[in-house]
């Protein structure tokens, strides 16, 4: 069967052959376990106490939660209980074009209408199309008397938020970030959010935001970030786009009000060669954020031409996890040797032709806390790789090479590596045959 032939039917919430069972006689705990009958019953399914009940609807599909909400009154009474609806994540797409499943319409409108001020812990997955991300925003608008702590617009494919107008958007944000008043935790990644949405984010909840991640915003100005920066002390996590940092952003997550980072993840981005310019962040003000917050993780992200790398790692950067997703030069690596002693993670994915012994054994040399390695499409001597291994030792935890990464020499061949390399590392090892980076940083 062609996929293109699939249709899907809407279907009512909930399914047509669960309602209306409610007047089934309910069964006991006796006859499921096959005792007789007659013998009197040891618990009743529909006595059974609220709390166990609710414990085990915690452990059910919102599917079949409703489901068992048919058996009885008493089960239907817990169903509706407001712990098991702090948490719910709405799911929108478009038949026509995704084969994902989408939210039934009537469990929304029951949802808003019902559990919308038991909301607390909410998400919103949407596919590539307009349609579901207005969808989203729709709701959004809808929750007013909500109390929500954690919010999160994920995108399935492309971004589908940059599609809808910015005043759809912000209106519909804007009902959330007044109403909510103790948003912890926001994850707004490609979306038209902007410097007026974010100041109502800080008038309402500047004492109790701790994460925000917002890569790829291209609304927001520096001058925005900055300005919730220092109001949102207690702010512990946050995800933006280079163009976004500055040295009055580090500056002001340095504060003596505000509480030690934990974790800072940005990303490096160009989408067409020499058409972006980059500036430098100031080794004074990334010695500042370090001294206030001597355990953050710094997370980089680059996507650049390798034409782009000249304002990176000319002083010394606090970088903890570096990760390239495109070419990058010798020169490049062997500045990360010099300049990034706290480095805990590398992820290259290609450097072309060049052999990197020199610069991988700088970096074993001087990057004392590596504990993951993962190299694609580049070069590197067999001799090279077990120098690198035997000095790094048993603190590299994950160790992922492409087979076709290390050149044979006149002391090793690809067959031979894998038991030297295995011997200083305390644990069987094998090159890999296919790339398998490692789990990303939280952010």
């Amino acid at each position: 069967m062609k996929r293109g032939n699939i249709r899907r039917e809407s279907q009512p919430w909930p399914p047509a052959a669960d309602r209306g069972n409610k007047k089934q006689k309910t069964g006991s705990l006796s006859s499921a376990l096959g005792r007789n009958p007659l013998q009197k019953p040891l618990v009743e399914w529909g006595n059974l106490p609220y709390d166990v009940i609710l414990h085990i609807f915690q452990y059910l599909t919102l599917v079949d939660r409703a489901r068992a909400s048919s058996v009885c009154q008493r089960w239907n009474e817990v169903f509706h209980i407001p712990e098991l609806w702090r948490k719910f994540e709405f799911e929108l797409n478009q038949p026509a074009t995704s084969y994902l499943k989408s939210t039934h319409p009537d469990l929304i409108h029951q949802i808003i209408k019902k559990h919308g001020e038991h909301l607390q812990y909410v998400s919103f997955k949407v596919d590539s199309s307009t349609e579901s991300a207005e969808a989203a925003c729709d709701i959004l608008s809808q929750l007013l008397n909500c109390s929500i702590k954690t919010l999160g617009l994920i995108s399935t494919a492309r971004p589908s938020f940059l599609n809808i107008s910015k005043s759809h958007f912000a209106s519909a944000l804007t009902v959330v970030f007044v109403n909510s008043k103790s948003l912890s935790s926001i994850k707004i990644d490609g979306t038209p959010v902007d410097d007026p949405s974010l100041k109502v984010l800080v008038a309402n909840n500047s004492d109790t935001l701790k994460l925000l991640k917002m890569s790829s915003c291209p609304h927001v100005s520096p001058a925005g970030i900055l300005c919730l920066a220092d109001q949102c002390h207690g702010l512990r996590e946050l995800a933006l786009n280079y163009y976004l940092l500055s040295d009055e952003l580090l500056l002001a997550l340095s504060s003596e009000k505000h509480v030690r980072l934990e974790h800072l993840r940005i990303d490096v981005v160009s989408e067409n060669s020499g058409q972006t310019q980059f500036h430098t962040i100031k080794k004074s003000s990334w010695d500042t954020l370090v001294n206030h917050s001597p355990k953050v993780n710094i997370v980089m992200y680059f996507f650049l031409y390798e034409e782009e790398f000249d304002p990176f790692f000319r002083e010394e950067t606090p970088v903890t996890h570096l990760y390239f997703g495109r070419a990058v030069s010798k020169e490049m690596l062997g500045r990360i040797g010099l300049n990034c002693p706290r480095l805990v993670e590398l992820v290259v994915c290609a450097n072309g032709l060049q052999p990197l012994d020199e610069e991988l054994i700088r970096i074993a040399e001087r990057c004392k806390n590596l504990t993951a390695m993962g190299l694609g499409e580049c070069e590197v001597s067999c001799s090279a790789f077990v120098e690198f291994v035997k000095m790094c030792g048993c603190r590299l935890t994950q160790l992922s090479i492409m087979e076709e990464v290390l050149i044979p020499d006149n002391k090793y061949n690809v067959e031979q590596i894998h038991s030297e390399v295995s011997k200083h590392l305390g644990r069987m090892w094998f090159p890999d045959m296919m790339p398998t980076w490692f789990t990303r940083p939280r952010s």
